[in-house]
């Protein structure tokens, strides 16, 4: 299940691409099987090591092509081990909602990227968000949870004032909403609950199957409640 879209980010077999806080590592997974020279980075070193060994695994069934290359590294948001400009893209998904300085974690992304390159940052949108945080205190209220929501204007400015130019919005992951809602009303560790049982087995079907009439439902709810935001942006070249 993506959220970043890669055509738009502009990645091309061979770029040297960051996935920063790459979790169990979605987005690392697809950029290497178009090609890319992949970094799936995150402080979790569990993670990483089911993430390294689905890396091995995909390469030996042949879904890589020919020249792509992928790794892990684990660090610090805060001080990312990485040279200047060293990557072409970089990618921060359902990330700096997590972090306390994330004007700093910002400032980190945009260093290691290339003059010319281009940054794609999710974080939950606003509204869906809020009506979660105002459902449920254990939604967020846990060790390693949300601790801000952002506004699309909050984001973009502090993206923009760390030397970036935003080249838009898109939003993502409608269809999960309401889910969440659900989950909250009824206790976000209440998974037996009919309902969010029910829920569950409809995204169940929404990612396996990828059914057309889901798909159509997607596209109609991502721009009206779209639980992802996903800012798209390019570093200008050096003068």
């Amino acid at each position: 299940m993506l959220t970043v879209d890669f055509d738009r980010l502009g990645l091309r077999p061979g770029d040297r691409v960051l996935d920063m806080g790459c979790g169990a590592g979605r987005h690392a997974f697809e950029m290497y099987r178009r090609g890319g020279d992949v970094i799936a980075f995150d402080q979790d070193a569990e993670e990483l090591a089911g993430v390294r060994d689905l890396f091995v695994a995909m390469a030996e069934a042949g879904e890589v092509p020919a020249g792509a290359e992928a790794d892990v590294k684990e660090g610090d948001a805060l001080a990312l081990p990485f040279g200047d400009g060293e990557f072409d893209r970089v990618v921060a998904a359902e990330v700096l909602e997590h972090i306390p300085a994330d004007i700093q974690a910002i400032q980190e992304l945009v260093r290691v990227l290339r003059p010319g390159g281009t940054l794609a940052v999710s974080v939950p949108r606003w509204l869906p968000e809020i009506i979660n945080w105002k459902l449920s205190d254990d939604y967020h209220n846990t060790p390693g949870g949300h601790i801000r929501i952002y506004t699309d204007k909050e984001l973009v400015d502090k993206i923009s004032k760390a030397g970036m130019h935003y080249d838009g919005v898109s939003y993502a992951h409608g269809l999960h909403s309401p889910y969440w809602w659900i989950k909250c009303a009824v206790g976000v560790d209440n998974d037996q609950h009919p309902l969010a049982r029910a829920y569950h087995r409809l995204l169940v079907w929404e990612i396996m199957k990828q059914p057309k009439v889901l798909q159509l439902a997607g596209k109609v709810l991502d721009p009206v409640i779209g639980k992802s935001m996903v800012l798209y942006f390019t570093k200008p070249d050096a003068a």
